[in-house]
């Protein structure tokens, strides 16, 4: 426990807690704390002035990160004859209809993100309860409910990241690696933040963007100026 104790508090000197760092000193910072023995995920999470009880104030949406995620992202398609051959063409891990349902049911989840063509809704339905929670249930806003499942696989292989705000208010995803050069880095961030920021709702009032940190999988977070993530 002491090592641990210790490393946490190495990786923790040099960030205030308090201070609001620009854009690029916080990359770097936290790229100088992702020492872990992998290569570690770089998280932003945007604290919005929204309550998403209120269906005028939900924040969903998608964007294609302009460097890609870093990770290999396992995709599930939903579809029947030539549409199925084309979600394997372009590069699905899992493809089918009725006999996927059953092994989803099942508790057998080996993907990441979820694409269905819109006549196979009323049977995917049936895995809201599973797929839901996960936040994977197939959605037309985010592009996951469509005829063109090949662009969807290659969208989703290629650096699209979905997102939705949380109870409390937040959006937070991965948008890349902590190996990434630190303009790839920056402009995911931009690029992801940006996209949150056009997603603001009819309903929401007053301060939109709130706060804004970055982070690795294992390091501290790093708050930022929120006007520095602009775009």
């Amino acid at each position: 426990m002491a090592k641990v104790a210790k490393r946490i508090q190495k990786i923790r000197e040099g960030v205030d807690p308090n201070k609001l760092y620009v854009l690029t000193d916080a990359i770097s910072m936290v790229k100088e704390r992702a020492i872990a023995k992998f290569d570690e995920t770089v998280e932003v999470s945007m604290n919005l002035g929204v309550d998403p009880r209120h269906a005028d104030q939900m924040v969903r949406g998608v964007v294609n990160l302009p460097n890609g995620t870093g990770r290999d992202v396992r995709v599930a398609v939903f579809a029947r004859g030539a549409k199925a051959d084309e979600a394997t063409a372009a590069g699905a891990d899992v493809v089918g209809a009725e006999e996927l349902v059953e092994i989803v049911q099942g508790g057998k989840i080996d993907f990441d993100r979820c694409i269905a063509t819109p006549d196979m809704m009323p049977l995917v339905g049936r895995l809201g309860k599973v797929l839901g929670p996960r936040g994977m249930m197939p959605n037309p806003k985010v592009g996951t409910v469509t005829m063109d499942v090949a662009g969807a696989v290659k969208a989703s292989k290629g650096g699209a990241v979905e997102f939705r705000v949380e109870k409390a208010g937040i959006v937070h995803a991965g948008i890349g690696k902590a190996s990434f050069d630190a303009k790839a880095l920056e402009e995911n961030i931009k690029a992801f933040a940006d996209a949150v920021i056009k997603a603001k709702p009819t309903g929401a009032k007053g301060n939109y963007v709130k706060r804004v940190a970055i982070s690795s999988t294992m390091g501290p977070g790093v708050k930022i100026d929120p006007s520095s993530v602009s775009a």
